[in-house]
Protein backbone atom coordinates (compact mmCIF):
# COMPACT_ATOMS: atom_id res chain seq x y z
CA UNK A 1 0.00 0.00 0.00
CA UNK A 2 1.51 3.30 -0.98
CA UNK A 3 2.16 6.04 2.09
CA UNK A 4 2.30 9.19 0.37
CA UNK A 5 1.02 10.73 3.87
CA UNK A 6 4.17 9.60 4.56
CA UNK A 7 6.10 11.28 2.62
CA UNK A 8 9.15 13.78 3.93
CA UNK A 9 11.62 16.47 2.39
CA UNK A 10 13.65 15.21 5.03
CA UNK A 11 14.40 11.85 3.58
CA UNK A 12 15.60 13.60 0.79
CA UNK A 13 17.17 16.49 2.32
CA UNK A 14 21.41 14.87 2.78
CA UNK A 15 21.44 13.02 -0.47
CA UNK A 16 20.40 16.33 -2.48
CA UNK A 17 23.02 17.88 -1.07
CA UNK A 18 25.16 15.36 -1.07
CA UNK A 19 24.25 15.18 -4.89
CA UNK A 20 24.16 19.19 -5.59
CA UNK A 21 27.83 19.51 -3.52
CA UNK A 22 29.29 16.21 -5.97
CA UNK A 23 27.47 18.48 -9.00
CA UNK A 24 29.59 21.40 -7.84
CA UNK A 25 32.62 19.69 -7.16
CA UNK A 26 32.55 17.78 -10.52
CA UNK A 27 32.88 21.06 -12.36
CA UNK A 28 35.55 22.78 -10.97
CA UNK A 29 38.25 22.55 -13.31
CA UNK A 30 41.26 23.98 -11.68
CA UNK A 31 42.47 21.91 -8.54
CA UNK A 32 45.34 22.06 -6.13
CA UNK A 33 47.30 19.21 -5.33
CA UNK A 34 45.52 18.88 -2.27
CA UNK A 35 42.34 18.06 -3.66
CA UNK A 36 43.62 15.81 -6.27
CA UNK A 37 45.13 13.54 -4.31
CA UNK A 38 42.03 13.66 -1.96
CA UNK A 39 39.95 12.80 -4.40
CA UNK A 40 42.19 9.58 -5.73
CA UNK A 41 41.39 8.48 -2.59
CA UNK A 42 38.36 9.39 -1.36
CA UNK A 43 36.13 6.32 -2.99
CA UNK A 44 38.32 3.52 -1.29
CA UNK A 45 38.17 6.18 1.94
CA UNK A 46 34.47 5.96 2.16
CA UNK A 47 33.58 2.48 1.38
CA UNK A 48 36.48 1.15 4.41
CA UNK A 49 34.45 3.97 6.53
CA UNK A 50 31.09 3.18 5.36
CA UNK A 51 31.46 -0.10 4.72
CA UNK A 52 33.05 -0.95 8.26
CA UNK A 53 29.79 1.18 9.77
CA UNK A 54 27.49 -1.07 7.83
CA UNK A 55 29.29 -4.04 8.77
CA UNK A 56 28.70 -3.26 12.47
CA UNK A 57 25.28 -2.93 12.43
CA UNK A 58 24.30 -5.49 10.00
CA UNK A 59 23.12 -3.65 7.06
CA UNK A 60 23.81 -6.12 4.55
CA UNK A 61 22.01 -4.48 1.59
CA UNK A 62 23.57 -0.25 1.96
CA UNK A 63 26.82 -3.03 2.20
CA UNK A 64 26.34 -4.40 -0.79
CA UNK A 65 24.80 -0.95 -2.97
CA UNK A 66 28.10 0.70 -1.52
CA UNK A 67 30.33 -2.89 -3.28
CA UNK A 68 28.57 -2.22 -6.20
CA UNK A 69 29.11 1.64 -6.55
CA UNK A 70 32.95 1.00 -5.81
CA UNK A 71 33.69 -1.84 -8.42
CA UNK A 72 31.74 0.02 -10.87
CA UNK A 73 34.13 2.96 -9.72
CA UNK A 74 37.69 0.61 -10.11
CA UNK A 75 36.66 -0.50 -13.12
CA UNK A 76 35.29 2.51 -15.01
CA UNK A 77 38.62 4.21 -12.91
CA UNK A 78 41.29 1.99 -14.99
CA UNK A 79 40.07 2.97 -17.98
CA UNK A 80 40.21 6.63 -17.14
CA UNK A 81 43.66 6.67 -15.49
CA UNK A 82 45.28 5.16 -18.54
CA UNK A 83 43.49 7.80 -21.42
CA UNK A 84 45.33 10.58 -18.54
CA UNK A 85 48.49 9.56 -18.60
CA UNK A 86 48.08 8.36 -22.81
CA UNK A 87 45.91 10.26 -24.40
CA UNK A 88 44.31 7.42 -25.86
CA UNK A 89 41.57 4.70 -24.13
CA UNK A 90 42.20 1.19 -23.85
CA UNK A 91 41.42 -1.48 -26.59
CA UNK A 92 38.61 -3.04 -24.20
CA UNK A 93 37.75 0.39 -22.62
CA UNK A 94 33.91 0.74 -24.78
CA UNK A 95 33.23 -2.98 -23.86
CA UNK A 96 34.25 -2.00 -19.77
CA UNK A 97 32.46 1.09 -19.95
CA UNK A 98 29.48 -0.51 -21.45
CA UNK A 99 28.83 -3.02 -19.82
CA UNK A 100 29.20 -1.06 -16.55
CA UNK A 101 26.47 1.19 -17.56
CA UNK A 102 24.21 -1.78 -18.34
CA UNK A 103 24.84 -3.81 -14.87
CA UNK A 104 24.85 -0.92 -12.74
CA UNK A 105 21.57 0.21 -12.60
CA UNK A 106 20.19 -3.65 -13.00
CA UNK A 107 22.79 -5.14 -9.47
CA UNK A 108 22.03 -0.98 -7.52
CA UNK A 109 18.29 -1.29 -8.03
CA UNK A 110 18.29 -4.80 -7.22
CA UNK A 111 20.40 -4.84 -3.63
CA UNK A 112 18.65 -1.48 -3.24
CA UNK A 113 14.84 -3.50 -3.17
CA UNK A 114 16.16 -6.42 -2.09
CA UNK A 115 15.55 -6.21 1.49
CA UNK A 116 17.12 -8.22 4.98
CA UNK A 117 14.41 -11.23 4.81
CA UNK A 118 16.35 -14.35 5.90
CA UNK A 119 19.43 -15.46 8.42
CA UNK A 120 22.36 -12.95 8.37
CA UNK A 121 24.52 -15.25 6.86
CA UNK A 122 22.16 -16.67 4.53
CA UNK A 123 21.49 -13.47 2.85
CA UNK A 124 24.98 -12.65 2.76
CA UNK A 125 25.97 -15.43 0.73
CA UNK A 126 23.35 -15.23 -1.59
CA UNK A 127 23.69 -11.50 -2.40
CA UNK A 128 28.09 -12.37 -2.73
CA UNK A 129 26.60 -15.17 -5.15
CA UNK A 130 24.63 -12.95 -7.31
CA UNK A 131 27.39 -10.19 -6.93
CA UNK A 132 30.20 -13.08 -8.34
CA UNK A 133 27.67 -14.44 -10.96
CA UNK A 134 27.24 -11.13 -12.54
CA UNK A 135 30.76 -10.11 -12.15
CA UNK A 136 31.76 -13.48 -13.73
CA UNK A 137 29.90 -13.42 -16.41
CA UNK A 138 30.67 -10.18 -17.31
CA UNK A 139 34.03 -10.94 -16.80
CA UNK A 140 33.85 -13.97 -19.00
CA UNK A 141 32.26 -11.88 -22.15
CA UNK A 142 34.60 -9.25 -21.74
CA UNK A 143 37.96 -11.71 -21.68
CA UNK A 144 36.18 -13.60 -24.73
CA UNK A 145 34.24 -11.88 -26.90
CA UNK A 146 35.22 -7.87 -27.33
CA UNK A 147 33.95 -7.13 -30.48
CA UNK A 148 30.86 -8.88 -31.45
CA UNK A 149 29.98 -7.98 -27.70
CA UNK A 150 30.60 -4.26 -28.27
CA UNK A 151 28.31 -4.69 -31.79
CA UNK A 152 25.76 -6.19 -29.57
CA UNK A 153 25.51 -3.60 -26.69
CA UNK A 154 26.06 -0.67 -28.97
CA UNK A 155 23.39 -2.06 -31.21
CA UNK A 156 20.41 0.57 -31.87
CA UNK A 157 17.45 -1.70 -30.98
CA UNK A 158 14.60 0.92 -31.12
CA UNK A 159 15.54 3.33 -33.77
CA UNK A 160 12.19 5.31 -33.03
CA UNK A 161 13.04 5.92 -29.34
CA UNK A 162 16.68 6.79 -29.87
CA UNK A 163 17.36 10.86 -29.59
CA UNK A 164 20.27 13.29 -30.12
CA UNK A 165 21.13 13.43 -26.56
CA UNK A 166 21.65 10.54 -25.55
CA UNK A 167 24.87 9.25 -24.41
CA UNK A 168 25.04 5.65 -23.15
CA UNK A 169 24.19 2.62 -24.94
CA UNK A 170 20.08 2.35 -25.49
CA UNK A 171 19.77 -0.65 -23.74
CA UNK A 172 21.05 1.06 -20.50
CA UNK A 173 18.22 3.62 -20.37
CA UNK A 174 15.38 1.09 -19.28
CA UNK A 175 17.86 -0.62 -17.31
CA UNK A 176 17.90 3.22 -15.43
CA UNK A 177 14.45 3.33 -16.03
CA UNK A 178 13.12 0.52 -14.58
CA UNK A 179 15.44 0.78 -11.42
CA UNK A 180 14.51 3.79 -10.75
CA UNK A 181 10.77 3.23 -11.03
CA UNK A 182 11.73 0.22 -8.78
CA UNK A 183 13.09 2.36 -6.25
CA UNK A 184 10.80 4.88 -6.17
CA UNK A 185 7.72 2.32 -5.55
CA UNK A 186 10.11 1.13 -2.94
CA UNK A 187 9.73 3.94 -1.00
CA UNK A 188 6.06 5.32 -1.37
CA UNK A 189 5.69 1.90 -0.43
CA UNK A 190 7.92 2.24 2.35
CA UNK A 191 8.72 6.07 3.33
CA UNK A 192 12.57 6.09 4.76
CA UNK A 193 15.77 7.91 4.79
CA UNK A 194 17.64 4.98 2.64
CA UNK A 195 15.11 4.35 0.43
CA UNK A 196 14.67 7.98 -0.69
CA UNK A 197 19.06 8.19 -0.85
CA UNK A 198 18.77 5.14 -3.44
CA UNK A 199 16.53 7.43 -5.83
CA UNK A 200 18.81 10.25 -5.31
CA UNK A 201 21.96 8.02 -5.71
CA UNK A 202 20.61 6.24 -9.06
CA UNK A 203 19.58 9.43 -9.95
CA UNK A 204 23.27 10.64 -9.69
CA UNK A 205 24.98 7.54 -11.06
CA UNK A 206 23.06 8.21 -13.90
CA UNK A 207 24.29 11.99 -14.56
CA UNK A 208 27.88 10.62 -14.18
CA UNK A 209 28.38 7.63 -16.18
CA UNK A 210 28.03 9.88 -19.62
CA UNK A 211 30.80 12.36 -18.05
CA UNK A 212 33.56 10.02 -16.78
CA UNK A 213 35.68 10.42 -19.76
CA UNK A 214 34.97 14.33 -20.16
CA UNK A 215 34.80 16.30 -16.24
CA UNK A 216 37.98 15.02 -14.39
CA UNK A 217 37.61 13.78 -11.05
CA UNK A 218 34.04 13.09 -11.76
CA UNK A 219 34.13 9.17 -11.16
CA UNK A 220 35.49 9.65 -8.01
CA UNK A 221 33.54 12.39 -6.91
CA UNK A 222 29.79 11.24 -7.55
CA UNK A 223 30.82 7.88 -6.39
CA UNK A 224 31.92 8.97 -3.09
CA UNK A 225 28.73 11.18 -2.98
CA UNK A 226 26.92 8.19 -3.67
CA UNK A 227 28.37 5.94 -0.62
CA UNK A 228 28.40 8.61 1.19
CA UNK A 229 24.52 9.11 0.83
CA UNK A 230 23.70 5.65 1.84
CA UNK A 231 26.30 5.80 4.60
CA UNK A 232 24.56 9.32 5.84
CA UNK A 233 20.98 7.71 5.37
CA UNK A 234 21.95 4.19 7.43
CA UNK A 235 22.60 7.44 10.04
CA UNK A 236 19.73 8.89 9.97
CA UNK A 237 17.96 5.96 10.04
CA UNK A 238 20.19 5.21 13.13
CA UNK A 239 18.59 8.45 14.91
CA UNK A 240 15.44 8.06 14.05
CA UNK A 241 15.74 4.82 15.73
CA UNK A 242 17.18 6.51 18.78
CA UNK A 243 14.91 9.62 19.06
CA UNK A 244 11.85 8.98 17.29
CA UNK A 245 8.80 6.67 18.33
CA UNK A 246 7.82 3.89 15.52
CA UNK A 247 4.48 3.21 16.57
CA UNK A 248 3.42 6.92 16.06
CA UNK A 249 5.73 8.82 14.43
CA UNK A 250 6.40 11.07 17.29
CA UNK A 251 9.83 12.16 18.89
CA UNK A 252 10.45 9.73 21.44
CA UNK A 253 11.31 10.10 25.51
CA UNK A 254 15.58 10.52 24.34
CA UNK A 255 14.04 13.59 22.73
CA UNK A 256 12.17 14.82 24.69
CA UNK A 257 14.95 14.75 27.73
CA UNK A 258 17.61 16.46 24.99
CA UNK A 259 14.47 19.17 24.64
CA UNK A 260 13.72 19.70 27.71
CA UNK A 261 17.73 20.71 28.25
CA UNK A 262 17.28 23.64 25.73
CA UNK A 263 14.41 25.11 27.20
CA UNK A 264 14.79 29.08 28.30
CA UNK A 265 13.43 30.50 31.28
CA UNK A 266 9.79 30.66 30.23
CA UNK A 267 8.19 27.42 29.33
CA UNK A 268 5.10 24.75 29.88
CA UNK A 269 5.32 21.18 30.08
CA UNK A 270 1.54 19.15 29.98
CA UNK A 271 1.23 15.40 30.30
CA UNK A 272 -1.13 13.72 28.90
CA UNK A 273 -2.86 10.15 29.09
CA UNK A 274 -5.43 8.29 27.53
CA UNK A 275 -8.41 7.45 29.79
CA UNK A 276 -9.01 3.65 30.33
CA UNK A 277 -6.76 2.47 27.43
CA UNK A 278 -5.71 -0.74 29.46
CA UNK A 279 -9.70 -1.59 29.67
CA UNK A 280 -9.92 -0.22 25.75
CA UNK A 281 -7.14 -2.22 25.05
CA UNK A 282 -8.41 -5.47 26.64
CA UNK A 283 -11.69 -5.29 25.14
CA UNK A 284 -10.92 -4.41 21.42
CA UNK A 285 -7.33 -5.93 21.09
CA UNK A 286 -3.79 -4.56 20.50
CA UNK A 287 -4.23 -3.54 17.22
CA UNK A 288 -7.09 -1.08 17.91
CA UNK A 289 -4.73 -0.11 20.93
CA UNK A 290 -2.17 1.01 18.61
CA UNK A 291 -5.03 2.47 15.84
CA UNK A 292 -5.64 4.94 18.98
CA UNK A 293 -2.35 5.65 19.95
CA UNK A 294 -1.64 6.90 16.62
CA UNK A 295 -5.24 8.61 16.50
CA UNK A 296 -4.40 10.56 19.70
CA UNK A 297 -0.39 11.05 18.49
CA UNK A 298 -1.39 12.72 15.02
CA UNK A 299 -4.01 14.92 17.26
CA UNK A 300 -1.64 16.16 19.49
CA UNK A 301 1.22 17.06 16.78
CA UNK A 302 -1.09 18.86 15.31
CA UNK A 303 -1.76 21.43 18.82
CA UNK A 304 -1.51 24.71 18.18
CA UNK A 305 0.01 27.78 20.17
CA UNK A 306 3.74 26.87 19.43
CA UNK A 307 3.07 23.12 21.27
CA UNK A 308 5.26 19.87 20.45
CA UNK A 309 4.13 16.64 21.14
CA UNK A 310 6.08 13.53 22.00
CA UNK A 311 5.90 9.96 23.54
CA UNK A 312 6.35 9.71 27.21
CA UNK A 313 5.31 6.15 26.86
CA UNK A 314 3.01 3.58 26.92
CA UNK A 315 -0.44 5.47 26.37
CA UNK A 316 1.13 9.15 27.45
CA UNK A 317 2.26 12.03 26.00
CA UNK A 318 4.03 14.89 26.72
CA UNK A 319 3.82 18.82 24.94
CA UNK A 320 6.30 21.40 25.47
CA UNK A 321 5.52 24.76 25.14
CA UNK A 322 8.45 26.82 25.03
CA UNK A 323 8.34 30.32 26.03
CA UNK A 324 4.67 30.22 27.40
CA UNK A 325 2.76 30.80 30.45
CA UNK A 326 0.24 28.39 31.76
CA UNK A 327 -2.52 31.08 30.62
CA UNK A 328 -1.61 31.16 27.57
CA UNK A 329 -1.50 27.19 26.54
CA UNK A 330 -4.82 26.02 28.44
CA UNK A 331 -7.12 26.97 25.15
CA UNK A 332 -5.07 24.86 22.79
CA UNK A 333 -4.68 21.83 25.28
CA UNK A 334 -8.43 22.40 25.92
CA UNK A 335 -9.35 22.52 21.82
CA UNK A 336 -7.18 19.39 21.74
CA UNK A 337 -9.11 17.42 24.25
CA UNK A 338 -12.33 18.38 22.44
CA UNK A 339 -10.66 17.15 19.27
CA UNK A 340 -10.04 13.82 20.60
CA UNK A 341 -13.02 13.05 22.27
CA UNK A 342 -15.35 14.31 19.04
CA UNK A 343 -13.84 12.09 16.72
CA UNK A 344 -15.21 8.56 16.19
CA UNK A 345 -12.95 5.43 15.50
CA UNK A 346 -14.22 3.06 12.94
CA UNK A 347 -13.20 -0.74 13.67
CA UNK A 348 -12.14 -2.13 10.55
CA UNK A 349 -9.89 -4.92 9.78
CA UNK A 350 -6.40 -3.60 8.51
CA UNK A 351 -7.62 -4.77 4.89
CA UNK A 352 -10.40 -3.04 4.98
CA UNK A 353 -8.64 0.53 5.40
CA UNK A 354 -10.12 3.44 3.44
CA UNK A 355 -7.89 4.94 0.96
CA UNK A 356 -8.46 8.97 1.53
CA UNK A 357 -9.84 10.83 4.55
CA UNK A 358 -12.77 12.04 2.89
CA UNK A 359 -13.97 8.18 2.55
CA UNK A 360 -12.69 7.50 6.21
CA UNK A 361 -15.34 10.32 7.06
CA UNK A 362 -18.38 8.85 4.84
CA UNK A 363 -17.50 5.22 6.51
CA UNK A 364 -17.85 6.71 10.17
CA UNK A 365 -20.81 8.46 9.36
CA UNK A 366 -22.45 5.86 7.37
CA UNK A 367 -24.97 3.09 8.67
CA UNK A 368 -24.03 0.48 11.07
CA UNK A 369 -20.97 1.81 11.33
CA UNK A 370 -19.19 0.14 14.51
CA UNK A 371 -17.49 3.05 15.95
CA UNK A 372 -15.43 3.96 19.73
CA UNK A 373 -14.14 7.01 20.66
CA UNK A 374 -11.57 7.76 23.11
CA UNK A 375 -10.54 10.24 25.64
CA UNK A 376 -7.56 12.33 26.94
CA UNK A 377 -6.63 13.53 30.41
CA UNK A 378 -4.01 16.70 30.10
CA UNK A 379 -2.15 17.57 33.54
CA UNK A 380 -0.35 21.44 32.79
CA UNK A 381 2.60 22.79 35.09
CA UNK A 382 4.81 25.60 33.89
CA UNK A 383 8.13 26.98 35.33
CA UNK A 384 7.56 28.65 38.80
CA UNK A 385 9.89 30.17 41.16
CA UNK A 386 9.87 26.82 43.22
CA UNK A 387 10.11 24.63 40.08
CA UNK A 388 13.07 25.65 38.27
CA UNK A 389 14.24 22.63 36.54
CA UNK A 390 12.75 21.05 33.81
CA UNK A 391 12.35 17.59 35.56
CA UNK A 392 10.97 19.15 38.28
CA UNK A 393 8.15 21.05 36.10
CA UNK A 394 7.22 17.44 34.59
CA UNK A 395 6.79 15.67 37.98
CA UNK A 396 4.23 18.93 38.47
CA UNK A 397 2.46 18.32 35.31
CA UNK A 398 2.28 14.36 35.84
CA UNK A 399 0.82 15.10 39.32
CA UNK A 400 -1.76 17.28 38.02
CA UNK A 401 -2.72 14.76 35.34
CA UNK A 402 -3.21 12.49 38.34
CA UNK A 403 -5.43 15.38 39.46
CA UNK A 404 -7.44 15.59 36.10
CA UNK A 405 -8.09 11.37 36.05
CA UNK A 406 -9.60 12.15 39.85
CA UNK A 407 -11.40 15.13 38.28
CA UNK A 408 -13.08 12.64 36.46
CA UNK A 409 -10.99 12.35 33.31
CA UNK A 410 -11.32 13.98 29.91
CA UNK A 411 -10.27 17.07 31.34
CA UNK A 412 -7.38 19.45 31.60
CA UNK A 413 -5.75 20.32 35.06
CA UNK A 414 -2.94 22.65 35.92
CA UNK A 415 -0.88 22.26 38.75
CA UNK A 416 -2.15 24.11 41.95
CA UNK A 417 -5.92 23.76 40.52
CA UNK A 418 -8.46 21.89 42.38
CA UNK A 419 -11.13 19.78 40.82
CA UNK A 420 -13.57 22.56 40.38
CA UNK A 421 -10.84 24.53 38.35
CA UNK A 422 -10.65 21.80 35.48
CA UNK A 423 -10.97 22.74 31.99
CA UNK A 424 -13.74 20.32 31.27
CA UNK A 425 -16.17 18.74 29.25
CA UNK A 426 -19.80 19.13 30.87
CA UNK A 427 -20.68 15.94 29.42
CA UNK A 428 -18.28 13.69 30.54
Amino acid sequence: MLRLSAFRISHFLPSLLLLLAGLAAAYVRDLNVFFTSLFNVLPTLVLLLGGAYCAVYRRQRELFLMVTVYIAYFLLDTQTDFYRDNGRVREDAAVVFHLCCLLLPVLFGLFGAWQERTHLFQDMVARFAVLLAVGSTALGLEQSFPVPLLNWLAEIRWPSLHGQWMSLIQLAYPMFFLAFLLLVVQYLREPRPLHAAQVVGLTGLFWMLPKTFILPFTLNIMCSQVMLMIAAAVAHEAYQMAFRDELTGLPGRRALNERMQRLGRNYVLAMTDVDHFKKFNDTHGHDVGDQVLRLVASKLGKVTGGGRAYRYGGEEFALVFAGKTMEECMPHLEAIREVIANYSIQLRNPENRPQDDKQGRQRRSGPGASAVSVTISIGVAERLVDHRTPEQVLKSADEALYSAKGAGRNCVMGYGQNRRGAVRNAAA
